[in-house]
């Protein structure tokens, strides 16, 4: 609760009120005492603080020794995603940099000074980073190590390669944010806050990655054309249209919807993977942390599902929408309810002369299987006065942590493309 505080300024007693328990959940903030970390490792915190407030908000969030690993996690991919995007690196430098990223953590002098990225400073000064890094259980160091490495080694295949396959997306997809699922999965699970299998069964951590990734791909079609940047497959776009950009001309926004809706039921196939994970998960800190952005993804699908918006301008879920979820989504019945939800929006927009239109339905169906909830969370909007009471003081005390939450959900999603 410190970061609220810190925030907002507000006494003592508002500080205690917003503590109150919902769904049998003790709503608390992030709380990291700084005056027992190390000076490196607060100047770790403080990068992450840097380069985005609100995965240190989120991370911030986590139980015990869990919270620092992943601190790290996020920081040496953040580094390694920094010299992915500096185009002022060429590809004969950049290419080698990539596949031996790994290496540089047990380099304790390894720095770059060249970078003009915005986030450069976590490579003019990557030896506080390894040094942290190295100061990590052997079991974090082991994980992490061997991700970035693999991660190094897709980026630097992608440089030059396009999405061609549905494969292709599935590989590009793994690379850039299923390889943060799997890593996530075996941090988790390092911890001991876990289950071992929660780290094992890697199938299911990557498709907790390839959801969000692939939502947001989809989501940020028009973004991502204005910047020249093209992660939709053309195995997909190639049947509507003659080149990706195509999709935006108003003259072919029928088959643009086609196509969209195509890639949202592929997207969907990810969703009993994200439900199984989730079921398995027992730790509170760890459920929200994962919770949050797969419900926020099935929101934005529904939200982009036959919309002819996405080729026209930026479609976002609302912020209330966001609050609600972010408030609702920490219990497994409760997640089952809001999938449940938004599937059932997908399916009443589907139309009968959608080419994916019987493939949608069966995915939905699926869908449906795993996540009937009990009658009392079929009727999630209706709340009792004095729970709706909590809900508006919460939400009007900590509005700063919920936006900030939101924010950290988008760059979870955006990992391994900014």
């Amino acid at each position: 609760m410190e970061l609220l505080k810190k925030w907002l300024g507000h006494p003592e007693e508002l500080y205690n009120l917003v503590r109150f328990k919902m769904g049998g959940y003790k709503a608390t903030m992030p709380k990291v005492d700084e005056d027992s970390l190390s000076h490196s490792l607060r100047t770790c915190y403080g990068y992450l603080n840097q380069t985005s407030r609100s995965f240190a908000a989120v991370i911030q969030a986590l139980d015990g020794e869990l919270r620092n690993a992943v601190c790290i996690f996020y920081l040496v991919l953040r580094a390694l995603d920094t010299v992915e995007d500096d185009m002022t690196i060429n590809l004969e430098m950049k290419v080698p940099m990539l596949q031996n990223f790994h290496s540089y953590l047990y380099q304790p002098d390894w720095k770059f000074l060249e970078s003009k990225e915005k986030h450069r400073q976590v490579l003019e000064d990557f030896p506080t980073i390894s040094l942290e890094f190295r100061n990590l259980a052997k079991v974090y160091q082991d994980v992490i190590a061997e991700v970035c490495h693999k991660m190094g080694l897709g980026m630097a295949e992608f440089l030059e390669k396009k999405v061609d396959s549905k494969q292709d997306w599935d590989r590009y997809c793994h690379y850039v944010a299923g390889l943060v699922g799997i890593g996530l999965s075996r941090l988790f699970s390092a911890s001991k806050l876990e289950d071992a299998i929660v780290g094992q069964d890697t199938e299911l951590a990557n498709s907790m990655g390839l959801f969000l990734q692939k939502t947001n791909i989809i989501r940020d079609y028009l973004e991502d054309q204005s910047e020249d940047r093209e992660f939709w497959p053309r195995e997909v776009w190639s049947k509507y249209v003659k080149k990706l950009s195509d999709l935006a001309k108003p003259e072919n926004i029928d088959k643009a919807v086609h196509c969209m809706n195509e890639l949202i039921t592929n997207t969907l196939h990810h969703v009993p993977d994200v439900l199984i994970y989730l079921s398995r998960l027992k730790n509170q800190s760890v459920f929200n942390f994962c919770a949050i952005p797969q419900v926020m993804a099935i929101a934005t699908l529904a939200a982009c599902y036959n919309n002819k918006q996405v080729f026209r301008g930026v479609v976002k879920i609302r912020k209330g929408q966001a609050v609600t979820l972010m408030m609702d989504a920490t219990n497994m019945d409760a997640v089952k309810a809001i999938m449940y939800q938004y599937v059932e929006e997908i399916y009443q927009k589907i139309p009968s002369t959608d080419p994916s239109s019987s493939t949608t339905q069966q995915i939905i169906a699926s869908v449906r299987s795993m996540s009937v909830p009990s009658g009392a969370l079929l009727s999630r909007i209706h709340y009792s006065p004095i729970y709706l009471s909590c809900v508006m003081l919460l939400a009007a005390l900590s509005w700063q942590y919920l936006s900030t939450v939101s924010k950290a959900t988008e760059e979870y999603v955006h990992t391994g493309e900014n």
